[in-house]
């Protein structure tokens, strides 16, 4: 029975000893991964070398970002190479085409690789920080907040620590908007190296917010620690409220997301609340609706939008109190217009809003504008502030490029030079031609008719 046993056993052996490999078994393709080269901030490049006992038939490199978006976003790119059984692969995502992310975002790639059996092979996922090597950087962090910083003594960055941590502190106490994941916030030695980290921004960005990013980038001096504090405060909470109200779905109105971040960073300058007091006699404001589109970029007029805009939040917040603040934020998030959500949290939408704080700051009553529709909010929201000594010319929100890690190109046919120039004479030289053609037809069908009455009457 033993020696049967031992026999059937042996045969089991044998058998499996002579089976074909199965198709999707590990190691018969290779993947060596060679990483990821940065030139900060223009482009990185992935590269890797593959081997394969079968010709390779195809290579895709998957990657992505770090961020909040509205479900898995895997972008797919796909390198030449030449088919056989090794291959070396690379492949540039090339930012100034697609537009660059911000700096310190995580990048996530992997390889995926098809052989001319179909076996296939995923690498494992790579991480990478996009950030430049140029500078040394330092870090400090504290709870949910990580200061990086390059320039300057441990002692200035712990002071801009310690004030963001205060600044966080105090918004979560009296609005109850606390950070929800951790954020990083990068302190360049000036606005002049911030604003050479990114691309496709304008010349007067001092801060800048990414909230889906959970990423502050501010460029700040040792003489500019006061205007670094409050800059701080400010983007931070364009970060928090970015989380809070996050939806594929809708937006959050100027007014709110400006009017809470210079709530966060304690009020408007002095120079802010002169010019609200000042428009509030001369009834001068401006309406909620106008506020709730972009902001002018004329210096007076973008820090009255600043300090009403702040002035509408604070009613808010100590006339209801945090709860229907967050319930507001909510209903955002939910993808309502703000209309809608200031109805259903507060009873009243943004005229009754306006009614009613211009009656609690004293100002003259609302002048009716008919049914004037709600301002358009531009869809996505990423705040910037003005950097300490330059004229206050404000763009309260800046769309990004669109970013598209495999840019599509369509094809378009051009005219060809001149094109646009020829073609309204050729039209009018063909309209002209038609009119004379038409008119001899015309002096031809009335002297064959005038040939034909003659004829008959000749014969009569």
């Amino acid at each position: 029975m033993q020696q049967r046993a031992l026999r059937s056993f042996a045969a089991l052996v044998i058998l499996c000893l002579c089976l074909p490999p199965i198709a999707g078994a590990q190691g018969r393709i290779t993947i060596a991964d060679h990483g990821a080269e940065i030139a900060f901030p223009d482009r990185i490049t992935f590269s890797a070398s593959l081997t394969s006992v079968t010709p390779i038939a195809r290579v895709v490199l998957e990657y992505g970002v770090g961020k909040l978006t509205c479900g898995e976003v895997v972008a797919k790119a796909f390198p030449d190479f030449t088919p056989g059984t090794s291959a070396d692969v690379r492949w540039t995502w090339e930012m100034r085409q697609s537009g660059s992310e911000p700096p310190g975002t995580t990048i996530w790639y992997r390889w995926h690789v098809t052989d001319a059996n179909g076996a296939e092979q995923l690498s494992a996922e790579q991480r990478v920080i996009w950030l430049d090597k140029v500078h040394q950087w330092r870090s400090a962090g504290s709870g949910k907040l990580t200061l990086h910083w390059y320039r300057g003594s441990p002692t200035f960055a712990q002071n801009l620590l310690d004030s963001a941590v205060d600044s966080l502190g105090q918004l979560g106490r009296t609005t109850g908007v606390t950070p929800q994941s951790p954020i990083d916030l990068y302190i360049y030695a000036s606005t002049a190296d911030m604003r050479d980290a990114i691309l496709y921004e304008p010349g007067w960005t001092g801060g800048q917010a990414f909230p889906d990013h959970d990423i502050v980038i501010i460029g700040i001096s040792s003489d500019q620690l006061d205007w670094g504090k409050r800059t701080e405060a400010h983007e931070l909470t364009h970060v928090l409220v970015g989380h809070l109200t996050f939806s594929c779905l809708g937006s959050v109105p100027t007014w709110l997301n400006e009017g809470i971040a210079v709530y966060g960073e304690g009020g408007p300058e002095q120079s802010g609340r002169d010019q609200l007091r000042s428009a509030i006699a001369e009834d001068t404001l401006f309406s909620v609706r106008a506020l709730s589109g972009g902001f002018s970029e004329h210096p007076s007029k973008a820090d009255l939008s600043y300090a009403q805009s702040y002035s509408l939040v604070n009613y808010l917040v100590s006339s209801f109190g945090q709860k229907q603040l967050i319930a507001l934020f909510g209903e955002l998030r939910g993808g309502q217009t703000i209309e809608a959500a200031l109805e259903r949290v507060y009873g009243f939408g943004l005229d009754g809003l306006e009614d009613r704080w211009r009656e609690s700051v004293g100002a003259r009553p609302r002048r009716a504008e008919g049914a004037a529709p709600t301002a358009t909010v531009r869809p996505t929201l990423v705040p910037t502030y003005r950097p300490v000594g330059v004229a206050p010319v404000v763009q309260a929100v800046t769309p990004p490029p669109v970013r598209t890690p495999v840019p599509a190109i369509q094809a378009t046919e051009a005219l060809p030079a001149g094109a646009a120039d020829v073609m309204p004479a050729t039209i009018s030289g063909s309209v002209g031609s038609v009119a004379i053609l038409g008119a001899l037809a015309l002096i031809i069908v009335v002297g064959v008719a005038a040939l034909l009455i003659w004829k008959r009457r000749s014969a009569d």
